[in-house]
């Protein structure tokens, strides 16, 4: 992700605070994550567990202090990019891939927890 911020900030000329958006994105990600599942749940098994936007606001500093824990307060995150540089192009590219995959399968999950939400509530 810090690559990926980072290449496309410096396209765009906007490359400061590279380490908090990166952290930020994280963060975004983990949180569609979580609120997928809760989501399906609240679908499928459990249509009365209905959460207040503080839940949702404890769900998000949780998960950023999980992330600044483990990753940024130790700087953890710059030995996992050295190992990623030592990579040969052809498995960075296909890492490159799999991570665009995986980021894509959150968002369209997410969105589409959101949707079944909607139809069950609308009926």
């Amino acid at each position: 992700m810090y690559k990926l911020i980072d290449y496309t900030s410096e396209k765009s000329g906007g490359k400061f605070l590279t380490d908090f958006k990166a952290s930020l994105a994280i963060i975004a990600l983990e949180f569609w994550l979580v609120v997928s599942a809760i989501n399906y749940y609240n679908v499928y098994i459990d249509s009365s567990l209905n959460f207040s936007k503080g839940i949702y606001i404890t769900i998000a500093v949780f998960i950023a202090v999980i992330n600044h824990i483990i990753f940024t307060h130790d700087s953890k995150w710059k030995n996992f990019n050295k190992e990623f540089d030592q990579l040969s192009t052809d498995k960075n590219r296909k890492g490159s891939w799999i991570f665009f995959g995986i980021i894509l399968f959150i968002i369209c999950n997410f969105i589409y927890s959101i949707y079944l939400l909607y139809l069950d509530n609308r009926v």
